[in-house]
């Protein structure tokens, strides 16, 4: 007779678990990229801002570039002002673990002022994934979107393939700022916000795992 003990040591089944802790929020910096006067941004920063906080698991930050006021002249030592700007900035696009652009379409191009936000940083966008949201006339500020992600391509980021675009933005907003027929809209928006999740969640855990290397 096999006279041997049985184990004592819990199997695979009955091994405790660690419970699952939940995700840390996605911090999305938002950037909203038209310093012009008479801007139709803000209309559209406030209507991405309202979707993206029924979005769970996503932490905005409003990145305006004519607040930031960046310099134009890119150089290795700006003055004590344009330091302390600069800064300001780069603290929170190095914070942010996703981005989204709100871009208009300027002669078949994005703003100046975005390009130059863009240009004064490198390692902040590493490894994160970028979406755009764009306005204009009759092409939604899509040719915009589109330049932006060979720049964005050049900085190492991951681009999302789904966009959010107003065509004829003007005549699509009340004098309220509210859309007057947001269920395709507000559907893109989700969509979108989906695929920065994520990318998002996915490139943190990997740039937690192991630092990305540019």
């Amino acid at each position: 007779m096999d006279t041997t003990a049985a184990s004592t040591q819990p199997t695979a089944s009955t091994q405790p678990t660690a419970s699952a802790q939940p995700a840390a929020p996605l911090k999305v910096a938002v950037i909203l990229g038209s310093n012009r006067d008479g801007r139709f941004g803000p209309v559209i920063a406030d209507w991405f801002l309202a979707r993206a906080a029924r979005h769970p698991g996503i932490e905005t930050d409003l990145i305006d570039v004519a607040e930031a006021d960046l310099p134009t002249r890119i150089t290795f030592s700006p003055g004590p002002e344009e330091a302390a700007r600069l800064a300001a900035v780069s603290e929170r696009l190095a914070a942010a673990d996703a981005f989204v652009v709100l871009t208009p379409e300027y002669n078949h191009s994005f703003p100046a002022p975005l390009k130059s936000l863009i240009d004064w940083h490198s390692a902040e966008w590493q490894a994160k994934p970028v979406a755009f949201v764009s306005y204009g006339g009759i092409s939604g500020g899509l040719r915009a979107v589109e330049q932006l992600r060979q720049v964005f391509a050049e900085l190492h980021t991951v681009t999302v393939r789904d966009t959010v675009s107003f065509h004829n933005a003007g005549a699509l907003f009340d004098d309220e700022g509210r859309h007057r027929d947001p269920g395709p809209a507000d559907a893109a928006a989700k969509v979108m916000l989906d695929q920065v999740v994520w990318w998002g969640t996915a490139l943190r855990d990997a740039r937690n795992a192991r630092p990305y290397g540019a």
